[in-house]
């Protein structure tokens, strides 16, 4: 497993689901992530936390993610994942939600560089498959400790390290700090992948240059236009039309039915992650290189606001714009429930003529905070 010139998909809480991913693949994406799976819930053999560990067919380079603080736990977990075909392992070593933080993994495992070390070290010791570890810049601003946490990293045997330009305090309040992402990628010898606001191929390229980490992670930006891989591989942007958008969420849909099955069990399970989607789907919008590459340089267009005062959009480009949760819930129904593209585009529609957009809902792309 070769860490440099990549474009990774990020271990997406929620959202790196296995319908998802395979929505990437579709877009250019040639390397997934599973989402975080508990190591300790691994061993208990939970059955939700195993079907984290699972892979398509379709993914030939997929890597798995633990939070784990316990050797054994996190070496089981391993096992487990590499049993179900995952190339890599990933410790969690940045998540900042409170949950995970209170068990003394994710973000806490930044305060005890030591302990992380010893971790890492038996991991690589007891797993057939490389290791790495992803973090953030330290556990606050005070307190940015990265340089020290990715060095241990390396000396434990790590294969990579992916740095996420924030501090676990800052979550995603403030624009990812590149620069301190490049001063830890001049400093070690193993891969370092670089990740946080990358929603351009121009923003990812330029970062990833100026930078010189050795690949690149994408989180949020994949989570708004799924076809970020496609453009970053092309170096050109593809703007779809709303209908071609819709074609896309429909996609979405219709491989949920697959993965979920199509009944009405499958759909209850796929209802608690399709409307989640559509929250971050519906902020996308067409960011041109040639009106918003000095911009974005200044600052990043994931941490930008812009106000959507187009006149006379058409109704279903208004209708994907439309940010409310009751619609979303409705439209993910629309989708699950249609036998094709031209039905999908006809029942949202006469959802739209039901539920028109309201003043506000489209008003402006709303930065995304999960």
């Amino acid at each position: 497993m070769d860490f440099r010139g990549l474009v990774l998909l990020a271990p997406l809480t929620k959202g790196g689901n296995l319908p998802f991913r395979r929505l990437c693949l579709d877009h250019g994406c040639r390397v997934t992530m599973g989402e975080m799976a508990y190591a300790y819930q691994v061993v208990k053999r939970s059955k939700s936390e195993l079907a984290l560990l699972r892979k398509h067919p379709d993914e030939t380079c997929f890597g798995a993610q633990i939070a784990a603080s316990r050797p054994g736990d996190a070496i089981a977990a391993g096992l487990a994942a590499v049993e179900r075909g995952a190339s890599w392992v990933d410790l969690n070593c940045g998540c900042p939600i409170h949950d995970i933080v209170r068990r003394g993994m994710g973000a806490t495992m930044l305060q005890r560089p030591a302990h992380l070390g010893k971790l890492v070290a038996e991991m690589v010791k007891g797993l057939p498959v490389p290791v790495t570890v992803k973090i953030r810049l330290g556990w606050s601003e005070g307190e940015q400790n990265a340089s020290e946490v990715a060095k241990v990293i390396e000396e434990a045997g790590a294969a990579a390290v992916t740095v996420h330009g924030r501090t676990r305090e800052q979550r995603y309040s403030r624009a990812a700090d590149w620069d301190a992402v490049a001063r830890i990628a001049a400093e070690r010898t193993i891969p370092v992948i670089g990740n946080g606001d990358l929603l351009t191929w121009y923003e990812t390229h330029d970062r990833w240059q100026q930078s010189g980490v050795a690949s690149v992670m994408i989180g949020r930006g994949a989570l708004i236009k799924p076809w970020i891989f496609r453009e970053i591989a092309e170096r050109q942007a593809w703007e779809p039309t709303a209908e071609q958008r819709l074609g896309v969420w429909f996609d979405l849909a219709q491989k949920m039915k697959v993965h979920f099955r199509d009944d009405e069990k499958g759909r209850e399970r796929a209802m608690r992650f399709l409307p989640w989607h559509f929250e971050f789907l519906c902020r996308y919008r067409p960011l041109s290189a040639p009106v918003y590459v000095e911009q974005a340089k200044a600052h990043p267009l994931m941490q930008t606001r812009f106000a959507d005062d187009e006149a006379d959009l058409p109704l279903l480009e208004r209708v994907l714009r439309d940010s409310r949760p009751e619609l979303h819930t409705r439209l993910a129904d629309v989708l699950w429930r249609a036998a094709d593209a031209a039905e999908a585009e006809a029942r949202t529609l006469a959802l739209a003529a039901e539920m028109p957009p309201v003043a506000g809902s489209t008003d402006e792309i709303a930065v995304a905070q999960g």
